[in-house]
């Protein structure tokens, strides 16, 4: 078993979008694991509605 070990997990999420409703888009985060327990989110990005891949902090998600 490895010390340190990075991993990449890709989640679909909901979120609300005055201009168009109801929205699921595919989200990566890219995580740091210490003996197999989560402890650093090193990025998180996020693929919009026309397919561009962002940042999830350059997304506005508020209504």
């Amino acid at each position: 078993m490895k010390i340190f070990h990075i991993k990449r997990k890709i989640q679909y999420q909901k979120y609300y979008s005055s201009a168009m409703g109801m929205l699921n888009s595919r989200v990566t985060y890219i995580k740091k694991y210490f003996l197999g327990i989560p402890f650093k989110t090193i990025y998180t990005q996020r693929v919009t509605y026309y397919g561009e891949i962002k940042k999830s902090d350059d997304c506005n998600l508020f209504i």
